[in-house]
């Protein structure tokens, strides 16, 4: 069955590329980039909003447990470059090795990746909560455009130091508004938010890296004392997986419930949004429940 795929896909691909213009873009000349989950496919559209752009994790779903389609498999094999994070998205990775033919970039490696704070020696893939490490695979982002098409190099430059300007001037929004906070610490729904420890948080979460996983009564007993001896106000929950286990925590300890969004991907109630917007709507969540003031 798998060498079955392997050649329904290669002959799809074959047939795609028939159609296609120069150097192995669309027909209409345009560059095709297909992007693992959200905050990639984001910035490729800063830098690249002309290029033809496939998101491989649909809007309301959730990135972690993604199973790539037929028709997605066909689109990551005759996409010109592959943006994508090796060890956050097996079927991605598998589909990468498998049926990859064009430009792959896998930005783990630039971003500069770091360890769960919980969990020494298991990865946080979750680096785009830090707005300087997406500011590096921005720039990644566009070296690699610029190989495969020279042509727009000189606007993918452009772009993406404007989008490097946006996500500085978010950085600086963070370090501000974080700086002065009667609390340093959030309770959180799954382990996602690791990379606010540059801005001084400190995370405690419900499960680890799965989202809607059971939590352990010891887990849960942690956190309650933990909520009575910092004062914590608020147990934030997640867009795409149940808040049950967040409201209950939060019911149980007397104290807000609310929403900090990870950002991976997009949901019916944040369509409207951006990863820029979502991120400052997190900073306001972050600054009103640990007590901030500038």
């Amino acid at each position: 069955m798998l060498r079955l795929r392997v050649l329904l896909v290669s002959a799809l691909v074959a047939g795609v590329a028939s159609g296609c213009g120069p150097a192995g873009h669309d027909a209409d000349g345009r560059v095709s980039v297909a992007a693992s989950f959200y905050p990639l496919a984001w910035v490729v559209s800063q830098i690249a909003p002309g290029a033809d752009l496939t998101d491989l994790t649909h809007p309301g779903m959730e990135p972690h447990d993604v199973e790539l389609t037929f028709a997605q498999t066909v689109d990551l094999a005759r996409a010109d470059l592959v943006v994508y994070e090796r060890g956050f998205q097996p079927a991605v990775d598998q589909g990468v090795d498998n049926d990859a033919e064009g430009t792959t970039l896998d930005v783990g490696p630039v971003a500069g990746l770091q360890d769960f704070v919980s969990d020494p020696g298991q990865v946080d893939p979750h680096f785009w909560q830090d707005p300087l490490k997406l500011s590096a695979v921005a720039g990644a982002v566009a070296r690699a455009l610029d190989r495969i098409d020279p042509a727009r190099a000189t606007s993918y430059d452009a772009r993406a130091a404007a989008l490097q300007r946006r996500l500085a001037a978010l950085d600086r929004d963070y370090r501000t508004g974080l700086a002065h906070c009667a609390r340093h610490t959030v309770v959180t729904s799954h382990d996602a938010f690791g990379y606010l420890s540059r801005y001084g948080i400190s995370v405690a979460a419900i499960t680890g890296l799965a989202p809607g996983a059971e939590p352990a009564p010891a887990d849960l007993a942690r956190l309650q004392q933990l909520i009575r001896d910092d004062g914590i106000t608020t147990v934030f929950s997640e867009t795409l997986a149940s808040p049950a286990a967040a409201d209950a925590l939060a019911h149980d300890m007397d104290v807000r419930s609310e929403v900090l969004d990870p950002i991976e991907g997009l949901s019916d109630a944040t369509a409207g949004q951006t990863y820029l917007t979502l991120m400052r709507r997190n900073l306001a969540a972050l600054e009103e429940a640990n007590g901030c003031t500038t």
